[in-house]
């Protein structure tokens, strides 16, 4: 998706400075999909967890006291993405029943922002289900500082 936009957006670029004739609505439709590939980005992050982490305090705790922090924090991120599915789904509603469409050719929005509202919804059922498997034992730590591979160091010394 995001060749695709940075395609169009190129192409629109050249077509306005170069020859006075931009695409018609590249740009209303250009931000909102990078919205959607920002929200769709969130939940693929939901659920592998491969986003930016500070771990200052907890790469000194015991494997089982880090899981637990995981957990906590991932419900945090839960909470918010909850928040933001919610109030998404009221900026979809509004545009909706407002009829609110592009500055060029006047087409609907409200596809667009459904798209990116479903893909905060995608991210809470990736964040849910990294929550449960990470209370479950699974997929807390990093590959290499696992529990089972922390306890099977120390059977083997």
């Amino acid at each position: 998706m995001l060749a695709a936009l940075t395609v169009v957006i190129v192409a629109s670029a050249i077509g306005r400075y170069g020859f006075s004739t931009p695409i018609p609505d590249a740009f209303d439709y250009s931000r909102l999909l990078i919205g959607a590939a920002i929200t769709w980005g969130l939940a693929s992050v939901g659920f592998r967890g491969s986003h930016i982490k500070v771990d200052l305090f907890a790469l000194m705790m015991p494997p089982r006291a880090r899981r637990w922090v995981d957990v906590f924090a991932w419900c945090v991120l839960l909470f918010f993405t909850v928040l933001l599915c919610w109030k998404m789904f009221g900026r979809v509603e509004t545009t909706m029943m407002n009829g609110e469409g592009t500055s060029d050719l006047r087409m609907p929005v409200w596809p667009v922002m459904l798209l990116i509202w479903s893909g905060v919804a995608a991210a809470i059922l990736t964040t849910t289900a990294k929550i449960v498997l990470m209370a479950m034992g699974y997929g807390s730590l990093e590959e290499h500082e696992s529990i089972d591979d922390a306890a099977e160091g120390a059977s083997h010394e």
